[in-house]
């Protein structure tokens, strides 16, 4: 029986991507004392940003005739553009291959092979250009297997392009255009250039802030224009820096660059979760801990929009973990305080007092 009315329903999953809500982080925005927003990718129905990535440039090479049917994909990822690319795959029937790095977590790894695809574990403190790294699996994959194409997203402008259509649009409609910093994360890149882009063009005096870990070569190369091998060390944070210098990052386009570490990171992360009930990534703790590191830039009626990218599920095991927060010495103990340690404690201030009454005697009675 057919009925005449018709019915609100997605073609397809990938119908819900994009149009993600901008959240004001109540609290956050006290501590910080401007006006925090956040742009969470966590509703796209990948849990982050890279949905709008992996559509984006899935269609583009449909229509460009670089993407034949039958054809496998091949990407290398930190996990989530892995897990959009799966979902993509799934959905318009092609093959899927991923080569992750070992700093992935155990629950992104089963959701990009729960989505059916081939994921090939790649040692994570390696340089881009050794046959290990999940870069060069990539690139030797894409030679060897029949009618396969190579996403390349750190390098494919696509990336960024899909960001500038969608992410950056939406922001400056969202703030009616009063945001004046927009903070993101960088890794390929993509997000902040497309956004950032797209967000200058409408307002020039916008503030583009980039968010770089330690132990990655990208504030360093934005400073100097050096690709400096000794800034690069091993660190946690997934999906957030790089040992190579990707072709999507507008270097142009950024006014400040700030690092952040693992740590700070995680505690921000679960910050979030307990202050404004919002779950988060640990490169969406990132990009909120660099926010707090440019608190003294900010302005009472400024717009802060901070691009958090994924949700925090995926971090279960780790940043949410007690036991993966204690392993990585992040959480520290509290000394209880014993009666002798604030005895003395309440003496050490009574002296300062009395030493400096008798230092400011002195000195103006002999001067």
């Amino acid at each position: 029986m057919q009925s005449n009315h018709k019915l609100r329903c997605q073609k397809s999953i990938l119908d819900s991507i994009g149009n993600t809500p901008l959240i004001r982080l109540n609290r956050i925005s006290e501590m910080v004392g401007a006006n925090v927003c956040a742009k969470y990718e966590g509703f796209n129905p990948g849990h982050s940003a890279k949905d709008r990535v992996a559509k984006y440039m899935v269609e583009k090479a449909e229509r460009e005739g670089k993407l034949k049917p039958g054809a496998t994909i091949i990407e290398a990822t930190s996990g989530n553009t892995g897990f959009s690319l799966a979902m993509v795959s799934r959905i318009k029937g092609y093959k899927c291959i991923l080569t992750v790095t070992s700093k992935a977590s155990t629950e992104k790894i089963r959701l990009l092979r729960s989505m059916g695809a081939q994921v090939v574990i790649c040692p994570a403190n390696v340089e881009a250009d050794d046959p290990r790294s999940y870069y060069s699996q990539a690139l030797k994959l894409a030679k060897e297997v029949p009618n396969a194409y190579y996403v390349n997203q750190n390098f494919n402008f696509d990336n960024a392009e899909a960001h500038y259509t969608s992410t950056g649009p939406e922001i400056w409609e969202q703030t009616e255009g009063k945001v004046t910093h927009y903070v993101c994360c960088v890794g390929t890149g993509g997000t902040m250039s497309g956004t950032a882009r797209f967000l200058k063009e409408q307002k020039p005096q916008v503030k583009i802030i980039g968010v770089d870990a330690y132990g990655s070569v990208l504030k360093k190369y934005w400073e100097t224009g050096i690709f400096d091998k000794n800034e690069i060390y091993p660190y946690k944070i997934e999906g957030l820096g790089k040992n190579i210098i990707p072709g999507n990052v507008g270097f142009d386009l950024i006014d400040d660059f700030i690092k952040v570490h693992d740590r700070d990171s995680a505690l921000r992360a679960r910050e979030v979760a307990m202050y404004e009930g919002l779950m988060i990534g640990y490169s969406s703790g990132a990009a909120v801990q660099a926010v707090f590191k440019m608190k003294k830039q900010l302005k009472p009626d400024d717009c802060v929009v901070v691009l958090l990218p994924d949700h925090g599920v995926r971090y279960l095991g780790k940043v949410y973990s007690e036991e993966w927060m204690e392993e990585q010495g992040f959480v520290r103990e509290k000394k209880p305080a014993d009666y002798s340690s604030q005895l003395y404690r309440k003496y050490k201030v009574r002296y300062r007092r009395i030493y400096n009454k008798v230092n400011n005697y002195f000195k103006k009675y002999t001067s």
